[in-house]
């Protein structure tokens, strides 16, 4: 474990120079005499977020959230490599709310393996798929790539799913809560709607037990569960969590980038 002050600090705070580890940002010149170690894939989702956040909310948080840990990794000497985000994610259970636009599993399957193909013949070896979207569901395609890429070391990221989220947020939810908003009042509040427009996120659960248990799973029909397509109240939302949330996920992020850039992968695992 890093100690907590040998962690850059997560500022916030771009400069309008090229970043070497943001592969849209970067060039030619630079790459070709460059040894990436990690490769990070960002997808997110477009689709309704309430009535008072962007459809690209989860394309934001994953660019934003994989950029600054990727910093916090390369100011530790990672080399890692951000790749552009992937802007739609499966939102088959919300087919008729307007524009939420869906990529089938087979779809989104067939993507990841090519850009796994192109990372296994270039030599990266590692990938990070940075998910920033419930609806997206990576593993048996990481389990299938596995057979097929035996060389390859793939794992998920689920942000949203980061511990001590009660650290930082009353009354976290699932979908446009108090953590999104949170998070969006800190990068794009002007893509925010004033707070009079915000709906309260309530959702309807399943009648079956198990269901609600989560022992049992279903596919939530989003506009019967939701009035207002959230899930979660964000009424106690503010910027000032959003930034303190923010920073604290670049932190823990940043350096399991850092550890997986100089992870063996054939040496993973602890003796007992």
């Amino acid at each position: 474990m890093i100690p907590a002050d040998q962690i850059p600090d997560s500022s916030f705070n771009y400069s309008e120079t090229m970043r070497p580890y943001i592969l849209a940002e970067t060039n030619w010149k630079t790459v070709k005499n460059e040894k990436f170690e990690l490769a990070v894939l960002p997808w997110g989702a477009t689709e309704a977020h309430n009535y008072h956040l962007p459809y690209g909310s989860d394309i934001i948080e994953a660019e934003y959230l994989a950029a600054e840990s990727a910093r916090v990794a390369w100011e530790m000497g990672g080399k890692v490599v951000v790749l552009p985000t992937i802007p739609f994610g499966v939102n088959t259970g919300q087919s008729d709310i307007y524009l939420d636009m869906n990529l089938n599993p087979g779809t989104q399957a067939m993507i990841l393996h090519d850009i796994v193909e192109v990372l296994n013949r270039q030599g990266i070896h590692k990938l990070m798929i940075f998910n920033s979207h419930g609806g997206n569901d990576f593993k048996p395609f990481v389990r299938e790539l596995g057979l097929k890429f035996p060389d390859m070391f793939i794992c998920i990221s689920n942000w949203y799913q980061a511990p001590e989220r009660e650290v930082y947020f009353e009354n976290p939810g699932d979908h446009a809560d108090e953590i999104e908003t949170s998070l969006m009042l800190y990068l794009k509040p002007e893509l925010v709607l004033a707070k009079d427009s915000w709906g309260e996120g309530n959702e309807k659960k399943f009648r079956i037990k198990a269901l609600r248990e989560n022992w049992l799973w279903a596919e939530r029909k989003w506009s019967k569960i939701s009035e207002d397509t959230g899930v979660g109240n964000p009424r106690l939302a503010d910027r000032e969590k959003g930034e303190r949330y923010f920073k604290a996920l670049n932190a823990k992020i940043g350096e399991v980038m850092f550890e997986l850039c100089k992870a063996d992968i054939n040496d993973l695992y602890e003796r007992q």
